[in-house]
Protein backbone atom coordinates (compact mmCIF):
# COMPACT_ATOMS: atom_id res chain seq x y z
CA UNK A 1 0.00 0.00 0.00
CA UNK A 2 2.82 2.41 0.87
CA UNK A 3 4.40 1.83 -2.55
CA UNK A 4 1.11 2.67 -4.28
CA UNK A 5 0.86 5.92 -2.30
CA UNK A 6 4.45 6.77 -3.22
CA UNK A 7 3.83 6.04 -6.93
CA UNK A 8 0.62 8.11 -6.87
CA UNK A 9 2.51 11.00 -5.25
CA UNK A 10 5.21 10.88 -7.94
CA UNK A 11 2.60 10.82 -10.73
CA UNK A 12 0.93 13.88 -9.23
CA UNK A 13 4.15 15.90 -9.57
CA UNK A 14 3.42 16.11 -13.31
CA UNK A 15 -0.26 16.97 -12.89
CA UNK A 16 -1.39 20.39 -14.20
CA UNK A 17 -2.52 21.24 -10.70
CA UNK A 18 0.62 19.93 -9.03
CA UNK A 19 0.85 22.93 -6.66
CA UNK A 20 -2.62 22.11 -5.30
CA UNK A 21 -1.65 18.46 -4.95
CA UNK A 22 1.53 19.53 -3.15
CA UNK A 23 -0.54 21.72 -0.82
CA UNK A 24 -2.86 18.81 -0.04
CA UNK A 25 -0.03 16.31 0.50
CA UNK A 26 1.89 18.79 2.68
CA UNK A 27 -1.23 19.46 4.74
CA UNK A 28 -2.18 15.83 5.40
CA UNK A 29 1.44 14.68 5.86
CA UNK A 30 1.65 16.88 8.94
CA UNK A 31 -1.01 14.86 10.71
CA UNK A 32 -1.78 11.53 9.00
CA UNK A 33 -0.26 10.91 5.53
CA UNK A 34 2.89 8.73 5.42
CA UNK A 35 4.59 10.23 2.31
CA UNK A 36 6.60 13.46 2.81
CA UNK A 37 6.01 16.42 0.47
CA UNK A 38 9.65 16.27 -0.65
CA UNK A 39 8.64 13.39 -2.95
CA UNK A 40 6.49 15.86 -4.89
CA UNK A 41 8.74 18.88 -4.48
CA UNK A 42 11.84 17.29 -6.00
CA UNK A 43 10.41 16.45 -9.44
CA UNK A 44 8.36 19.67 -9.49
CA UNK A 45 11.44 21.82 -8.89
CA UNK A 46 13.59 19.84 -11.31
CA UNK A 47 10.92 20.33 -13.99
CA UNK A 48 10.59 24.09 -13.32
CA UNK A 49 13.51 25.50 -11.30
CA UNK A 50 12.16 29.04 -11.67
CA UNK A 51 9.25 28.02 -9.40
CA UNK A 52 11.47 26.54 -6.64
CA UNK A 53 10.67 29.27 -4.09
CA UNK A 54 6.93 29.18 -4.79
CA UNK A 55 6.91 25.39 -4.44
CA UNK A 56 8.78 25.61 -1.11
CA UNK A 57 6.40 28.31 0.12
CA UNK A 58 3.31 26.25 -0.77
CA UNK A 59 4.80 23.25 1.05
CA UNK A 60 5.66 25.40 4.08
CA UNK A 61 2.27 27.08 4.46
CA UNK A 62 0.32 23.88 3.86
CA UNK A 63 2.54 21.87 6.21
CA UNK A 64 2.17 24.36 9.07
CA UNK A 65 -1.60 24.47 8.56
CA UNK A 66 -1.64 20.67 8.56
CA UNK A 67 0.47 20.77 11.71
CA UNK A 68 -2.31 22.77 13.33
CA UNK A 69 -4.70 19.94 12.43
CA UNK A 70 -2.27 17.46 14.04
CA UNK A 71 -2.08 19.70 17.10
CA UNK A 72 -5.90 19.77 17.29
CA UNK A 73 -6.07 15.99 16.92
CA UNK A 74 -3.65 15.61 19.83
CA UNK A 75 -5.47 18.15 21.97
CA UNK A 76 -8.97 16.86 21.25
CA UNK A 77 -8.33 13.13 21.16
CA UNK A 78 -6.32 13.21 24.37
CA UNK A 79 -8.96 15.12 26.32
CA UNK A 80 -11.82 12.93 25.13
CA UNK A 81 -10.18 9.51 24.97
CA UNK A 82 -6.61 9.38 26.29
CA UNK A 83 -6.92 11.06 29.69
CA UNK A 84 -9.83 8.92 31.00
CA UNK A 85 -8.10 5.72 29.91
CA UNK A 86 -4.80 6.73 31.54
CA UNK A 87 -6.57 7.83 34.72
CA UNK A 88 -8.39 4.48 34.88
CA UNK A 89 -5.04 2.72 34.55
CA UNK A 90 -3.47 4.87 37.27
CA UNK A 91 -1.07 6.55 34.81
CA UNK A 92 -2.32 10.14 35.04
CA UNK A 93 0.64 11.24 37.19
CA UNK A 94 3.16 9.66 34.80
CA UNK A 95 1.53 11.47 31.88
CA UNK A 96 1.67 14.79 33.74
CA UNK A 97 5.41 14.29 34.22
CA UNK A 98 5.82 13.37 30.53
CA UNK A 99 3.84 16.50 29.52
CA UNK A 100 6.16 18.67 31.59
CA UNK A 101 9.30 17.11 30.11
CA UNK A 102 8.03 17.25 26.53
CA UNK A 103 7.10 20.90 26.83
CA UNK A 104 10.48 21.71 28.42
CA UNK A 105 12.06 20.44 25.20
CA UNK A 106 9.08 21.20 22.96
CA UNK A 107 10.84 23.81 20.84
CA UNK A 108 13.65 21.36 20.10
CA UNK A 109 11.28 18.44 19.53
CA UNK A 110 9.27 20.39 16.96
CA UNK A 111 12.39 21.83 15.34
CA UNK A 112 14.06 18.42 15.08
CA UNK A 113 10.98 16.68 13.71
CA UNK A 114 10.25 19.53 11.31
CA UNK A 115 13.70 19.40 9.73
CA UNK A 116 14.72 15.74 9.98
CA UNK A 117 13.15 12.57 8.60
CA UNK A 118 11.48 11.94 11.99
CA UNK A 119 7.72 11.94 11.33
CA UNK A 120 6.56 15.50 11.89
CA UNK A 121 3.01 14.22 12.40
CA UNK A 122 4.05 12.50 15.65
CA UNK A 123 5.30 15.79 17.09
CA UNK A 124 2.30 17.79 15.90
CA UNK A 125 -0.07 15.40 17.65
CA UNK A 126 2.12 15.18 20.78
CA UNK A 127 2.34 18.97 20.91
CA UNK A 128 -1.44 19.24 21.12
CA UNK A 129 -1.65 16.29 23.48
CA UNK A 130 0.84 17.80 25.94
CA UNK A 131 -0.60 21.31 25.69
CA UNK A 132 2.51 22.94 24.24
CA UNK A 133 1.86 26.67 23.87
CA UNK A 134 0.35 27.17 20.43
CA UNK A 135 2.55 30.18 19.64
CA UNK A 136 5.70 28.14 20.34
CA UNK A 137 4.40 25.29 18.22
CA UNK A 138 3.51 27.54 15.26
CA UNK A 139 6.72 29.59 15.37
CA UNK A 140 8.91 26.49 15.61
CA UNK A 141 6.94 24.74 12.88
CA UNK A 142 7.42 27.71 10.55
CA UNK A 143 11.16 27.77 11.30
CA UNK A 144 11.68 24.02 10.97
CA UNK A 145 9.54 23.40 7.92
CA UNK A 146 10.86 26.56 6.27
CA UNK A 147 14.44 25.38 6.78
CA UNK A 148 13.65 21.98 5.36
CA UNK A 149 11.63 22.98 2.32
CA UNK A 150 13.69 26.02 1.36
CA UNK A 151 16.94 24.07 1.76
CA UNK A 152 15.63 21.40 -0.61
CA UNK A 153 14.44 24.11 -3.02
CA UNK A 154 17.77 25.97 -2.87
CA UNK A 155 19.82 22.83 -3.50
CA UNK A 156 17.67 21.79 -6.44
CA UNK A 157 17.54 25.31 -7.86
CA UNK A 158 21.32 25.68 -7.65
CA UNK A 159 22.52 22.17 -8.55
CA UNK A 160 19.56 20.57 -10.33
CA UNK A 161 19.46 16.88 -11.14
CA UNK A 162 22.92 15.95 -9.73
CA UNK A 163 21.80 16.89 -6.19
CA UNK A 164 18.62 14.77 -6.38
CA UNK A 165 20.35 11.58 -5.21
CA UNK A 166 21.93 13.43 -2.30
CA UNK A 167 18.60 14.88 -1.20
CA UNK A 168 16.69 11.62 -1.55
CA UNK A 169 19.32 9.47 0.15
CA UNK A 170 21.51 11.56 2.40
CA UNK A 171 19.87 14.86 3.34
CA UNK A 172 18.09 13.25 6.28
CA UNK A 173 21.36 11.91 7.68
CA UNK A 174 23.15 15.24 7.21
CA UNK A 175 20.26 17.06 8.90
CA UNK A 176 20.22 14.62 11.82
CA UNK A 177 23.98 15.14 12.28
CA UNK A 178 23.52 18.92 12.12
CA UNK A 179 20.79 18.83 14.79
CA UNK A 180 22.94 16.52 16.97
CA UNK A 181 25.85 18.98 16.69
CA UNK A 182 23.50 21.86 17.49
CA UNK A 183 22.20 20.07 20.62
CA UNK A 184 25.76 19.15 21.59
CA UNK A 185 26.89 22.75 21.21
CA UNK A 186 24.07 24.06 23.40
CA UNK A 187 24.81 21.36 25.98
CA UNK A 188 28.51 22.28 26.09
CA UNK A 189 27.78 26.01 26.36
CA UNK A 190 25.28 25.40 29.15
CA UNK A 191 27.40 22.99 31.21
CA UNK A 192 30.95 24.29 30.73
Amino acid sequence: MLRRLYDWTIRMSNHPRALWVLAAVSFVESSVFPIPPDVLMIPMILARPSRAWLIALVALVSSVLGGLLGYAIGALAYEQIGAPILAALGKADAMAEFNSRFNDFGFWAVLTAGVTPFPYKVITIMSGWTGMPLATFVATSILARGLRFFLVAALLWKFGLPIRDFIERRLGLVTVLFVALLFGGFYLVRHL
